[in-house]
């Protein structure tokens, strides 16, 4: 496919998939083929609206379209396995938005059908691809700030929402943890791997989905990470990293940053500015579109071990609040 154009596919008419929808008339090379959905009328009016070529009225009908090439699968969570694994079996390249499912074993089986059939599979944590967040893991690679000691990160939504509203419904795999509870995770498996300790509490809303967690990761070399999500209030949302030599500051919105400061003693803040246009999720099909073009199953940005890794912490931390799907 190298030099050729990246035809997309969208699975889904939603929020999500209008904002990547909109990013991709960003990234060199994509090609708008088709969009699915349970309703052939939202298809028809989303294809319309941002200029896809083709508009099928189930899933099942975008993942056999022969002239797809990647679909991106813009889901609500419970039903990413069952999207992603259609298109996968159709021999499709695939992109599933985040969490790529609701638990290990479900995620695990995706990719290795994936793997299976020879395609590529990658979930959509927009944040690892994004510049400022990749210059970072570059300059604490470097040892900009020494070794780190403490991240502290906090991702809150400003609530209440009702009780019908997806956040909410436990069998869309709402809560807290796995919406934006998955960003200050993300960004401490980043920078320090995976914990040697879990500690987490969490109070749950009368559907049994937590509406505020606390997470606490302890890692071998003495790092701590503090980390929490709500949907029941906007929190700053900030993250910070502190280091032996050093500190580096995320604003407002740390999961999709287009600047951050960096801290060393003596020396004068360093400000990074990566302004982009659009919503951010052209980094990650510009991923896509790259590793597609040059053969590869998985992306180094967000390689399945990544997820694999990731997925098993979130499950841990189900666990110790007591949230089931």
């Amino acid at each position: 496919m190298t030099d050729q154009k990246v035809r997309w596919g969208i699975v889904a008419t939603g929020g999500i998939a209008e904002k990547f929808a909109s990013d991709l008339a960003l990234v060199e090379g994509a090609e708008l083929a088709a969009v699915g959905s349970r309703s052939l009328e939202n298809a028809q009016a989303f294809a319309k609206r941002f200029g896809f070529e083709r508009a099928h009225g189930t899933y099942a009908e975008l993942a056999a379209d022969p002239d797809v090439d990647v679909v991106y699968v813009a889901t609500p969570h419970a039903f990413h396995y069952d999207a992603a694994m259609l298109c996968v079996e159709a021999g499709k390249h695939v992109l599933v938005e985040k969490p790529i499912t609701l638990d290990l074993p479900s995620a695990a089986r995706l990719i290795e059908a994936a793997r299976s059939r020879n395609v590529f599979l990658m979930e959509a944590m927009w944040m690892r691809i994004n510049p400022a967040i990749r210059k970072i893991a570059e300059l604490v690679g470097d040892g900009a700030i020494g070794w780190i000691s403490t991240i502290t990160a906090d991702f809150g939504l400003q609530g209440p929402f009702p009780p019908e509203h997806r956040l909410r419904n436990r069998e869309l795999g709402g809560g807290a943890l796995l919406d934006t509870g998955v960003y200050p995770v993300h960004l401490a498996h980043l920078l320090l791997g995976a914990p040697t300790s879990v500690q987490s509490w969490a109070h749950l809303t009368p559907e049994r989905v937590d509406e505020n967690t606390g997470i606490l990761l302890g890692y071998e070399a003495g790092a701590v990470a503090a980390l929490t999500a709500s949907i029941n209030g906007e929190s700053p949302n900030i993250a910070t990293i502190t280091g032996s030599d050093g500190r580096i500051d995320l604003p407002h919105g740390f999961h999709m940053p287009k600047s951050f400061t960096l801290n060393r003693p003596g020396r004068e803040p360093e400000t990074f500015d990566f302004p982009w246009p659009g919503f951010g999720y052209q980094f990650e099909a510009a991923e896509v579109q790259a590793r597609i073009q040059a053969g590869d199953l998985e992306s180094p940005l967000m390689p399945h071990a990544t997820t694999l890794e990731v997925m098993s912490l979130l499950d841990s931390i189900r666990d110790q609040i007591g949230v089931t799907y």
